[in-house]
């Protein structure tokens, strides 16, 4: 028996059906990882991992559940689809409101760190970096908790 990749997450924390019409969080059964179903748009970067999106996701209760962050780029990479056709690259079957667009990560660009950081582009499923005054989007992340 194959297990599905991604689980819908109600508001309770509770594992949903797939057929469910409504979530806040999908579990990612291959990294144990929980992710919000909604993206947040942000101003810039700083806004993102340093002010009030950040400090909002760590306090929030998405699916019953507190420790929210913004995710590494390795993270986040990980739910690009690459093999999709149409945009935007992630399955949309979990996440329907995804932006074909910038997500933010937490990790800065190296050769640059004060000006630079690393995002995932959902247009295509690619990952680069970017000036750190840029907007765009971000999608909390959290480790899945017994």
């Amino acid at each position: 028996m194959t297990t599905a990749r991604f689980i819908k997450i109600g508001e309770n924390g509770k594992q949903l059906t797939p057929s469910a019409k409504a979530w806040v969080a999908v579990l990612d059964t291959q990294t144990k990882l929980m992710w919000a179903a909604e993206p947040v748009i942000v101003d810039d970067w700083k806004s993102a991992t340093e002010k009030r999106v950040a400090k909002e996701l760590k306090a929030s209760k998405v699916a019953g559940k507190s420790g929210w962050r913004i995710p590494t780029v390795e993270e986040l990479f990980l739910l690009a689809d690459r093999t999709r056709t149409e945009r935007p690259a992630i399955d949309v079957t979990f996440f329907p409101d995804c932006p074909s667009d910038w997500f933010w990560t937490s990790t800065t660009y190296a050769p640059s760190p004060g000006d630079c950081a690393w995002h995932v582009y959902f247009c295509n499923g690619s990952a680069g970096w970017s000036y750190r005054y840029y907007g765009g989007f971000v999608r909390a992340v959290r480790a899945r908790q017994s």
